[in-house]
């Protein structure tokens, strides 16, 4: 199913902001310079504390099965577009989950650990098999489907992307450097822009699609920095239940989305002045790592990071590129 756009009709060319020459392919010209990812951002507006104990503290979690599943589906999905169009075909696709799999293995031995406690043995196997080879966790087993649903909503033959796993970053006046990576990057004949990401969840009820859309509108302000021209199109495909969300963005749109991520890294800032970052209970805390140290709780908060500089907290942690779920 396709839900409707939720966009007003695309609205004409807006005025170009300058376009980032400074940097090559996005790199900011201070690596040093303070950093915001849409999922920490994500994070902190989320639980200020989860974004403490992920940033600040950078205490260690375990990756869900549903998160490892959502990066096995997107390596697949990154690499069928290596394929010539004719050969992306559903079977070379979920041909391609086991080695996708063991590259997950060989790069993240925290699988490995999830593996085995969901699914005893069955990693090791896969493992000592090597890349490609070997079985599949069961958990892992869905992703053949979230695959099938892909190909429901798009033929993979039928598209030529110009950009995937595209990584984009650009810095704010102020200093502020904004990063993450790219799904996929459609570039039209005439040049318009549209941006996909895959979501191996299920879309979101009413009344969540604005959250939904914040990491889409974060990409489509950053490419508009750094290419001077605005994506035409954002495209969210749930593969968790078959949907497809369109937005048509616009500068009113973007501008504002600047304004938010400005009032957000203040935000952020005065907490590591103060060392306070409070938490946000909620129905999400069952799914949190972080639930039995958390005061919400009755846990007991780790000492705030001697290490941390509270007038420059000069990241928010590693490059990522949010959830994949």
């Amino acid at each position: 199913m396709t839900a409707p756009a939720v966009a007003p009709a695309p609205a004409p060319p807006p005025p170009e902001p300058p376009v980032d020459t400074a940097r090559a392919g996005g790199v900011p010209a201070s690596p040093a310079a303070p950093s915001l990812s849409p999922s920490r951002a994500a994070d902190f507006l989320t639980c200020p504390l989860r974004y403490r104990f992920r940033v600040v503290d950078r205490i260690p979690e375990t990756p869900s099965p549903q998160a490892v599943r959502g990066t096995v589906v997107h390596s697949v999905l990154e690499r069928l577009f290596d394929l010539p169009a004719a050969e992306r075909t559903l079977d070379r696709a979920r041909a391609m989950v086991p080695q996708a799999w063991g590259q997950v293995l060989a790069t993240d031995p925290r699988a490995a650990e999830l593996s085995a406690a969901t699914d005893a043995g069955v990693a090791d196997a896969t493992a000592a098999a090597g890349p490609g080879e070997g079985a599949l966790p069961d958990w892992l087993t869905a992703a053949g489907d979230l695959l099938s649903t892909y190909f429901g909503l798009e033929d993979p033959s039928a598209v030529e992307p110009a950009e995937r796993e595209l990584r984009v970053q650009t810095e704010l006046d102020g200093g502020l450097v904004l990063r993450g990576f790219v799904d996929r990057l459609d570039i039209a004949p005439d040049g318009a822009m549209r941006i996909v990401d895959y979501k191996t969840g299920r879309a979101p009820g009413e009344g969540w699609e604005a959250r939904a859309l914040f990491q889409m509108r974060f990409y489509a302000l950053v490419l508009w920095r750094l290419r001077g021209t605005m994506p035409r199109l954002l495209q969210l495909m749930y593969l968790g239940s078959g949907e497809v969300v369109r937005y048509v963005p616009d500068e009113q749109d973007l501008r504002a989305t600047e304004r938010k991520l400005r009032a957000l890294w203040s935000a952020i800032e005065s907490s590591m002045r103060h060392r306070e970052f409070r938490p946000n209970p909620s129905k999400l805390c069952d799914w949190c790592d972080h639930k039995a140290r958390c005061p919400a709780w009755g846990g007991v908060l780790p000492d705030y990071p001697e290490s941390t500089d509270p007038d420059h907290p000069a990241s928010t942690g590693p490059v990522d590129s949010g959830s994949p779920g």
